[in-house]
């Protein structure tokens, strides 16, 4: 299943373009599912028909969906909830409350991603595209597998050395005990969540199959902030392959009032084409009217791809590397608009910190570099490389085995 994801600032068109886009996919046969996550929808205002919580049928080939977290929520998480629940009630939290202390910070935001899963192990599509929330709410739930994994772990392993091995002998002992040991149900529940969750971050990273598409308007905040999600992307692993650039006025007619207004989009459009270079940035003008219902969107399909496949890889390069020179491998990582001065790098076991400024990701090495120190990262040609000497593994192991002498 093909799945391209569109981001972008509030209000630069991303659900239009992400209509349009399944729109086209769909006329060419493939069998497409359009996906929203953002909280505050549109996707239904952009077909001018209404979307639930489950793919609704729009036309030959073309499903939408708005998700709901809290159907979601309650389809995945509530034996789980049901037993929390108990327990905080019977420490005298009210029922309200207790319900809501039940629910995780990111959850609902989790289970749409759980959707992703599902729906490519159904085999019912082959296209997804998602619509998303403005550029930082999107950030979160893309990096949502990265950032729970070192919980997901832990959790996982209560549950198998103690909770399973402990639940039902401590049961049999007294009738209170057995009162706070988790239903099996609930337990299956929390690993079933993240196990999927663990292939969720695999099939978001196939730069192959799953790729981003970045949505802006030609102004200087909607640059800046698609400068930042890029890099951030980049950094998490996401391949971008794509940079669409909304709402440009006809340089050929006379604009009147917004004349001066296209000088500034044209003087930003170069910016864009020389500063995201060599992603390929599409241009797509202003229309004359909304962009709402079919009809509408098959012509903005139209004008953005012409005869080629959304489906098909506009860009091919991985934002993330790993190349050796010798003696000397090197973890590469596309940051474009990055600043060095806020880009820390340190190692822990085998686990390699990568840090600009609230974002952090951890990539998890080859074997052949655990114990190693990274030498000095230097940033060259928007690339940070972070080099390790293999020479220094051996002298490293014969420290070691001088040190148990």
């Amino acid at each position: 299943m093909r799945i391209l994801t569109f981001t972008g600032k509030g209000g630069v068109g991303k659900t239009s373009v992400s209509a349009a886009t399944a729109v086209r996919l769909s006329e060419l046969g493939h069998r497409t599912l359009v996906l929203s996550t953002d909280p505050a929808h549109s996707l239904s205002d952009s077909f001018n028909l209404a979307l639930g919580a489950e793919p609704t049928k729009i036309k030959e080939n073309l499903h939408a969906i708005e998700v709901n977290p809290y159907v979601d929520l309650k389809q995945n998480w509530q034996s789980v909830q049901k037993y929390y629940t108990r327990i905080f009630m019977a420490q005298g939290v009210s029922g309200v409350m207790a319900d809501e202390m039940t629910i995780l910070p990111g959850m609902e935001e989790l289970f749409s991603l759980l959707r992703i899963k599902r729906y490519k192990t159904a085999g019912l599509y082959d296209a997804l595209v998602l619509d998303t929330a403005p550029t930082g709410e999107t950030l979160r739930l893309l990096s949502l597998p990265d950032t729970l994994s070192w919980g997901m772990k832990a959790v996982k392993n209560v549950n198998k050395y103690i909770m399973r091995p402990l639940s039902k002998p401590l049961s049999r002992m007294s009738d209170k005990i057995a009162y706070f040991i988790p239903p099996e149900d609930a337990i299956e529940s929390v690993d079933q969540v993240f196990d999927e969750l663990e292939d969720i971050r695999e099939i978001l990273t196939d730069n192959v199959k799953s790729t981003v598409r970045l949505v802006m308007n030609a102004e200087k905040m909607s640059i800046k902030e698609t400068m930042r999600a890029l890099t951030y992307l980049n950094l998490y692993g996401f391949k971008v392959d794509m940079v669409l650039v909304n709402r440009l006025l006809d340089t050929n007619e006379n604009s009147g009032y917004l004349e001066k207004w296209k000088g500034i989009q044209q003087k930003y459009l170069g910016e864009i084409e020389e500063g995201f270079s060599p992603l390929p940035v599409k241009k797509l003008k202003m229309y004359d009217q909304e962009i709402v219902g079919l009809r509408s969107l098959e012509m903005f399909a139209r004008d953005m791809y012409g005869d080629t496949d959304p489906s098909d890889l506009m860009y091919n390069e991985p934002p993330i590397k790993f190349v050796r020179n010798g003696d000397i491998y090197e973890v590469q990582l596309k940051l474009m608009f990055a600043n060095p001065v806020d880009i820390d790098v340190w190692v822990t076991g085998d686990e390699l910190y990568v840090q600009i400024g609230n974002q952090r990701k951890i990539i998890t090495l080859p074997i052949s570099l655990t114990g190693l120190e990274p030498g000095d990262a230097v940033f060259k040609d928007k690339w940070l490389h972070i080099p390790f000497d293999l020479n220094h593994q051996g002298q490293h192991q014969r420290q070691k085995e001088f040190n148990k002498m």
